[in-house]
């Protein structure tokens, strides 16, 4: 939408990551991961900046979306990933403290939570198809967060049990 709010747009993909041509989400989800690593590993509080970051982006993220579609947008526009920010920060944001193996915490929600956000199983699937505007935009993905959360942590004690 050549007219849209440049800094809405930007927030809606992602910081652009979302307009890269092949695999959007992934790449929204890349870019999260990235910025939760580097929150984990210089800020003094990352979990509370992780799950301010995760409130945030949801929130606005809704309010986006619901602007973005009554203005014309494509529902669901592959192109949006503020709800794959949302998920990243929430599936991170479950392990609380983030600041030992913290690659391989990031790493596991990531790949956690894009399982959950591909295949959409029982309400993550319900919510992408039956909510509404932004709240079904936003809603898949932080249920996916929830549910990437919890397996990556079970992924996390599955590796120290190996280690």
């Amino acid at each position: 939408m050549e007219n849209y709010n440049k800094f809405n747009w930007f927030l809606l993909t992602g910081f652009f990551s979302g307009l890269l041509p092949k695999a959007p989400g992934t790449w929204g989800s890349i870019v999260a991961s990235v910025i939760a690593y580097f929150i984990i590993t210089y800020l003094p509080n990352p979990v509370t900046t992780i799950w301010l970051l995760a409130v945030f982006f949801s929130v606005v993220g809704i309010k986006l979306v619901n602007d973005y579609e009554a203005k014309g947008g494509i529902h669901d526009d592959k192109r949006i990933v503020i709800d794959e920010f949302a998920g990243v920060f929430i599936a991170i944001g479950l392990f609380g403290h983030l600041k030992e193996d913290t690659l391989i915490k990031v790493l596991f929600a990531f790949l956690a939570f894009r399982l959950f956000d591909i295949w959409k199983p029982s309400i993550i699937g319900k919510i992408d198809k039956k909510a509404p505007g932004g709240l079904g935009v936003m809603g898949d993905d932080i249920l996916a967060g929830i549910f990437g959360g919890i397996l990556a942590g079970l992924m996390y004690m599955g590796y120290l049990k190996l280690i």
